[in-house]
């Protein structure tokens, strides 16, 4: 039987041509490293060398070589797609021209025929598989039907203009009924409804307004395993761990769509609502003091913790907003009461004596927010009503130096067209002056803004920034501003509150072909120019500061119907900076990762005392111990034969897990004595739902651990140094045994703390123990000197002879140690004290690495309170800890603070 032949092969082998028979292919290149010689027959006479006409040769050549080497540089060394930025490469872009940008294509078409490169054409391309024939076939009965229905829609059309009279060509707008959705109390809302084609692909989850931007830009949340019901973008393709740091810190912006943020609204009389906010731990003077009277007028934001009782069982930290006393959010919010609202959908003033208050919380706690709300709601008189707002409002939060510039660029006042001579008294005028503001942290605390904008399609493509002429009025007008702040007095009604507003903004919005068709009638040069049906979008703006309190950037957040997200999003990504290029986006990750830049306790991944950290800390133990299980045996760390010193074997636990449960109850008695069993620190896949609540049969913190906030814990520091003799009665009587607080550690020495990382005291039984521990604390400018390993072993003294100085030179080159080390002993060495027993460790590393923004390597971890009480040290020495990371038989000396 003769073989078979591949038919795709070629029939001919291939010949390399000659010279003469190669196709004019590149010839613009070709030339470019061609070049020229000169013969050497001139420099001959007589069979003697001519000395002069050889060295004139040679410079001809010499010039010829450098003219080839500067030519061939721009005669078409790269091809089009190898030209094109990281982020905008595609993997087929080589063979496929509608991979590149528009501009490039006829450029990417000339290489491809020049370099006879088989291109891809979508009329050739023929299925492969038999799933592939079946699309291909519905896809032609589908374009057969949508002709139909075009042809049909085209007929009918032409038969209304001629009974109505109306040229067929122009569109006669309709105005439909409007609807009123009413907001029940207690209910939960549904997701939006999404296309047909998309509707498999979230029965589990719900997309992001931005979701399809982010999909092809992103590393997204697995199918199945979506992140509190949301498909999250969780990092950038691209590398992006020190351009975002750059972006945030240096110049640029980073965005997020954090519409994945769930919103509770609240109204009622301000008596039942600000009962019902007491009785979720909103206390203090900062609340119903006089510092708080500005947020109660609806003029700041708060930021804070709620609470199940009062001040115990922290909840998670939200920010709440109350809507100015001008309208009656009674009737604003549910839609009801129509006949008291104005034209735009505010309430008339003195139509009732309600307010109106919104509740913006992580998505792992709303649920359990939800539920006590409603239980507290219930019992005020007259009865609070609670809304979900989740899918009403969308959220973008923005931070770096360019962040107010990109935001200027994009929101754009309604009704307002020349934006240089607004009056900065109103709440759109205070937005203009703000022009020259590259942090937000230095306006007032809690700023907000209250304003409506058109859309933002209708100036795309951006302009940069208009600036004031000279440009120091920018400047002048933006101290005033700081110095004023007018909006304390000016400041109207937030129409987001509206429910008509948020439904008439998202029911207004244009289709993207009307718009583009406004565009090309507009002159060139020129954006469209507004009409009467054009929607106005209500937002509201957020400044927000660095909790941590060593300055830093702040950042804004935009607060936005739900549907008006996408139009936004897409205009803010493409404004150009005066810095250069565009605002960046950015993940989880890169969230956590500017949380942990700046020193702050990101929720929930931080916070394990609370019932989302708990869910989060069982969800990552999973997640490493399959990491950990993928690995080879040889190159995975074998937990049970670490050596600790001093007779202790065996990891704490297990490495890819923060043990709690151990650092509470202690070992277990029938586990070997470092050891825990699979069995106590794994969980099943379904141990937690798509809501973090941890049902029934999964591994609970012993109903025990809770959270205890940065305010009371230096509180109990203090009373502990007080009254030492007490202490194990206030323990007691405060519940601290299963009390934890998070902490940031700083390292003293080089090197890092990984997550999961074990956190200890200084040793408390072996005393001699704890001054060696002691004594590697040496200042940062001297450990600066020793931290080199030549000058650390090698330094040699004064005093040495010349034979001791030769010895410790050639050990030097040779990297043997020779007599006693300079400074302090590091990490390995034979001399460095062990790790203290499991009865000093007081907390695991939640999050750690090296901070780009301190130059060293911190972390950030929680700590048993009771622990830290009863520890040795005194003075500054009571904050010093020691950091192990999971696997490692040594210690780094740290330095630990309390942060919220």
């Amino acid at each position: 039987m003769p073989p078979k032949i591949n038919q795709k092969r070629r029939s001919t082998p291939a010949v390399n041509p000659t010279s003469e028979e190669r196709p004019a292919k590149r010839s613009k290149r070709q030339d470019a490293r061609t070049i020229a010689t000169q013969p050497n027959d001139a420099a001959f006479k007589d069979g003697a060398i001519d000395v002069g006409a050889f060295i004139k040769a040679r410079e001809f050549e010499i010039r010829a070589l450098e003219a080839s080497i500067l030519g061939s540089r721009k005669a078409m060394s790269t091809r089009a797609h190898q030209s094109l930025p990281r982020d905008l490469r595609r993997r087929t872009a080589s063979h496929n021209v509608k991979r590149l940008p528009q501009r490039m294509r006829p450029r990417a078409r000339k290489e491809m025929r020049e370099d006879n490169t088989p291109v891809v054409k979508a009329s050739r391309r023929r299925p492969d598989t038999s799933r592939g024939w079946l699309r291909a076939e519905t896809a032609k009965r589908l374009e057969v039907l949508g002709e139909r229905a075009r042809q049909k829609r085209e007929k009918k059309a032409s038969n209304t203009s001629e009974v109505l009279g109306v040229d067929p060509n122009y569109a006669v707008r309709v105005e439909p009924r409007k609807l009123r959705i009413k907001m029940q109390n207690g209910a939960l809302s549904c997701p939006p409804k999404p296309p047909s084609k998309f509707r498999k692909r979230q029965l589990n989850k719900t997309w992001l307004p931005t979701h399809v931007f982010h999909s092809k830009r992103a590393r997204m949340t697995e199918p199945k395993a979506p992140f509190w019901r949301f498909a999250l973008p969780l990092t950038p393709t691209e590398k992006s761990y020190r351009p975002t740091h750059r972006a945030s810190e240096l110049r640029g912006a980073v965005g997020w769509d954090t519409s994945y943020m769930s919103t509770i609204g609240l109204q009622s009389s301000e008596e039942s609502i600000t009962s019902l906010l007491q009785l979720l731990g909103v206390v203090g003077d900062e609340a119903w003091g006089r510092k708080g009277a500005k947020w109660r007028k609806g003029v700041r934001s708060w930021q804070g913790w709620v609470y199940e009782n009062v001040t115990e069982n922290p909840i998670a930290p939200v920010t709440i907003i109350w809507c100015v006393q001008g309208m009656s959010e009674s009737s604003d919010i549910s839609g009801a009461g129509a006949a008291n609202k104005t034209k735009h959908g505010s309430i008339k003033s003195g139509a009732g004596g309600k307010r109106a208050v919104m509740i913006r919380v992580h998505p792992s706690a709303f649920l359990q927010l939800w539920t006590k709300s409603l239980q507290i709601g219930k019992r005020q008189r007259p009865q609070v009503m609670v809304e979900d707002l989740r899918f009403e409002i969308g959220s973008i939060e923005i931070t770096g130096p360019g962040s107010t510039e990109a935001l200027q660029s994009t929101l754009w006042p309604f009704g307002i067209t020349n934006k240089l001579e607004r009056s900065s008294h109103t709440p759109a005028g205070t937005w203009i002056s703000l022009r020259a503001l590259t942090n937000p942290a230095s306006l007032v605390k809690g700023a907000l803004l209250a304003f409506e904008i058109s859309d933002p399609r209708l100036h795309h493509p951006p302009w940069p920034l208009e600036r004031s002429q000279p440009p120091e009025l920018d400047e002048e007008r933006l101290l005033e501003t700081l110095r004023d702040w007018p909006l304390d007095a000016t400041q109207g009604p937030a129409k987001i509150f509206s429910q008509d507003a948020r439904l008439e903004a998202s029911r207004g919005l244009a289709s993207q072909k009307s718009i583009n068709r406004r565009k090309g009638l507009a002159p060139a040069g020129h954006y469209p120019t507004p009409i009467p049906h054009d929607p106005n979008i209500p937002i509201l703006l957020l400044a927000s500061r660095n909790k941590s309190g060593h300055g830093g950037q702040g950042s804004w957040t935009v607060l936005i119907p739900w549907k008006c997200v996408l139009p936004v999003w897409y205009m803010l990504m493409h404004i150009p900076l005066s810095t250069g290029g565009n605002p960046r986006f950015g993940g989880l990750r890169e969230t956590r990762q500017l949380s942990f830049e700046q020193g702050k306790a990101w929720f929930p991944g931080d916070f394990p005392g609370t019932k989302a950290g708990w869910a989060w800390e069982l969800v990552e133990r999973e997640r490493r111990k399959a990491e950990w299980d993928r690995r080879p045996k040889g190159k995975r760390v074998e937990w049970s034969s670490l050596n600790l010193g001093n007779g202790k074997k065996g990891e704490l636990g297990e490495g890819w897990a923060c043990a709690w449960e151990r650092l509470i109850d202690g070992p277990p008695p029938d586990a070997p004595p470092s050891r825990l069993t699979p069995k106590d620190t794994a969980i099943k896949d379904d141990t937690v739902n798509a809501d973090n609540e941890i049902p029934e049969g999964a591994i609970k913190p012993s109903q025990r651990l809770y959270h205890l906030c940065s305010s009371e814990f230096l509180e109990l520091l203090k009373r502990s140094k007080a009254s030492a003799a007490n202490l194990t009665e206030t323990i007691e009587s405060l519940k601290l045994n299963s009390a934890l607080t998070t902490v940031k550690l700083t390292l003293l020495p080089r090197g890092t703390s990984p997550p999961c990382s074990r956190i200890y005291r200084l040793p408390s039984r072996d005393r001699g123990l704890y001054k060696r521990w002691v004594s590697l604390l040496v200042p940062r400018n001297q450990l600066a000197r020793t931290s080199k390993r030549d000058i650390g072993y090698f330094r040699p003294k004064p005093s040495d002879p010349p034979e001791v100085r030769r010895q410790k030179l050639a050990a030097s080159l040779l990297g043997i140690e020779v007599g006693e080390r300079a400074g302090p002993p590091k990490p390995g060495d034979k001399t460095y004290p062990v790790v203290p027993g499991e009865e000093d460790l007081i907390g695991f590393v939640t999050e750690g690495g090296f901070n780009l923004s301190e130059g060293n390597g911190i972390g950030i971890g929680s700590v048993l309170v009771s622990k830290v009480l009863a520890g040795e040290g005194k003075g500054s020495e009571m904050f010093l800890c020691i950091v192990r990371e999971a696997g490692q038989h040594f210690g780094r000396l740290a330095r630990w603070e309390s942060i919220s």
